[in-house]
């Protein structure tokens, strides 16, 4: 029998978010929390322990940060979950919101880079395409950069002489370049490595008139890193043996990187030393790291999880570094690894089982979002929610994932949603063949772009799936694409190689909609009203041709956009998804 309060204390309990911290008062930290049923921005003071709460919005928020003076708390304010809006900003120690920036009229928010000085580089997109704006003290704010295609600010130098943009004025901006400017809007110096090789700034050296920027690079086929002074124009690649992909921050005397490592999976910790070119590793346990930054005193914190254990804030002094209050969450059951020869190769999966009932089992292919992201072995509720009720869990990091090199990660442009299905599929004939699976009980959900694979499978392999469980998909290509925000339509050229009105073969054949009439397994939609990412409307064309077609559906409706950072709300999404499952498979 399951106990539905122990799944349900997984999406209760407390957690918290990184804590990030001004970088020139340390003591002065802003984290994320969901201690009050929905997900809020806070305030740490590290001297005094006193915790605050800052944002406090029915629908909860998302985004926000400290400036580096330790005395400005930055949040975003969007209208329920639209994800447009403005920037607002609330004095650390308390008092009222204001808007950040006054002038600045609402968009969507690319990026933000905030100086000592009271200097802000917003990035803005809007119908009118994208815009990065300086916005001193007391003064209106000037554009320092605007242009059609996809844009955002990566980073400023400490001194603000400094302003890095990433930008795709070549048509594609799954493969982004950089450009540094100075505050007068003068160019300083431009990276790219050509079509089909994104270069990504992360971040200025934390040292005052540092001009070395470090980028993120893919010219050898995976995430790796280099250091460009745009000033002096120079580039050190910094080439490390290690599998898998790479991402770095700085060590705040500039002096080394700390140096995240992916791997199948889960991730490792080190130190570099760029002076020595040592590789030194910081001991983490087994599992996947959330995020890490480096304190002044050279101590590391970071986020860690697995998928038997709940998130934990940590640090390499070995102590705990913020514990919310109430209870943990009830731990899970670990994860396996499984490898599957597949049309494009090697094929990584994750496997999660329930402690009791027999071989076959029902199984939910759970299928992730991004596509740019991968599964991965981390805590995840919703994952143990199926397993205590029964199922098996199989994730699979199709071709589209992150974590497998760029080659992987860029198989699917051009033939989107079919060249994952593919994948998707050879690992459910496995799990059949292997006699994982009961191939009368398998379940196809997922979130997102999850959610669109999910219709999309639904309606091209209607033999291959007893349920179909899409969250805020997308259902009718076209139409999203039309309704969606500008960034992602310029995702989308990126993708298909063309807008609508220029590929349309492409679209098509990509569309769930197309396939409506083949499916044989009952659907159902969870959508958000306010979505921006996958609209509400193009969602109702395909309700509408389920309802037309007389095929078993049903839709859950929520006022909020994609997603909800409401803990009850998530409960109950996931009650509809189960229930919704064991009925159509005719489970107890």
């Amino acid at each position: 029998m399951v106990d539905d309060e122990r799944w349900k204390a997984r999406f209760r309990a407390a957690r918290i978010s990184l804590p990030h911290w001004a970088r020139d008062a340390p003591q002065h930290s802003v984290y994320r929390s969901n201690v009050t049923g929905t997900w809020e921005i806070y305030t740490w003071d590290r001297e005094t322990g006193e915790q605050r709460q800052v944002t406090d919005r029915p629908n909860g928020t998302w985004m926000g940060g400290v400036d580096p003076t330790g005395t400005w708390v930055w949040w975003f304010a969007d209208t329920d979950g639209d994800e447009f809006g403005i920037w607002r900003r609330v004095p650390f120690a308390g008092g009222d919101s204001v808007p950040a920036v006054p002038g600045l009229e609402p968009s969507y928010p690319s990026g933000l880079a905030l100086g000592a000085s009271g200097l802000a580089v917003v990035g803005r997109t809007t119908d009118a395409g994208n815009t990065i704006h300086l916005c001193r003290p007391g003064s209106d704010p000037e554009v320092l950069y605007h242009h059609a295609e996809d844009a955002h600010v990566a980073a400023s130098s400490r001194d603000e002489s400094l302003i890095a943009i990433g930008h795709s004025e070549h048509g594609d901006s799954r493969h982004m370049a950089l450009r540094v400017l100075r505050p007068d809007g003068s160019a300083v110096a431009d990276l790219w490595d050509g079509p089909g090789k994104g270069v990504y700034g992360s971040g200025f050296a934390p040292v005052p008139g540092d001009s070395r920027l470090l980028v993120g690079h893919e010219r050898r086929g995976r995430d790796e890193l280099l250091i460009w002074d745009p000033v002096a124009r120079t580039e050190r690649e910094i080439v490390l043996d290690l599998p898998g992909e790479i991402g770095a921050d700085w060590f705040p005397d500039g002096a080394a990187l700390l140096i995240s490592h992916s791997h199948e999976a889960r991730d490792e910790l080190y130190r570099y030393d760029l002076g020595t070119r040592n590789l030194i590793p910081i001991e983490t346990p087994r599992g996947v790291i959330g995020g890490a930054s480096v304190r002044p005193d050279m101590t590391v914190e970071f986020s860690w999880s697995s998928a038997a254990d709940p998130p934990v804030i940590r640090s390499t002094s070995g102590e705990v570094v913020l514990t919310p209050p109430g209870p943990p969450a009830p731990p899970s059951v670990p994860m396996q690894d499984v490898w599957v020869d597949g049309p494009g190769g090697r094929i990584h999966a994750l496997v999660s089982k329930p402690t009791g009932g027999d071989r076959p089992y029902p199984v939910v292919f759970d299928v992730h979002g991004g596509p740019t992201a991968q599964d991965d072995d981390s805590f995840a509720p919703t994952t143990a929610a199926w397993v205590d009720h029964g199922f098996a869990v199989v994730q699979v990091n199709y071709r589209g994932s992150t974590g497998y090199g760029s080659r992987w990660r860029d198989a699917i442009e051009g033939r989107v949603g079919l060249t994952e299905l593919e994948d998707i599929k050879a690992v459910r004939d496995w799990a059949v063949t292997s006699g994982l699976a009961d191939p009368e009980k398998l379940v196809l959900t997922g979130g997102s772009w999850g959610g669109f694979l999910t219709l999309l499978g639904a309606g091209t392999q209607p033999d291959d799936w007893s349920v179909a469980i899409a969250g805020v998909p997308v259902a009718d290509y076209v139409a999203a694409y039309e309704d969606e925000m500008e960034g992602l339509q310029a995702f989308d050229r990126s993708l298909f190689g063309g807008s609508p009105d220029e590929v349309p073969d492409k679209y098509r054949q990509s569309s769930p909609i197309t396939y409506v009439e083949r499916v044989k397994a009952p659907v159902l939609i969870l959508a958000g009203e306010n979505d921006p990412r996958c609209p509400i409307r193009q969602i109702d064309n395909y309700l509408a041709r389920l309802a037309d077609l007389g095929l078993p559906h049903e839709v859950y409706r929520y006022d909020a956009g994609h997603g909800s950072l409401v803990v009850e709300e998530r409960i109950k999404q996931m009650e509809a998804e189960i229930g919704f499952a064991r009925k159509h498979l005719g489970l107890p």
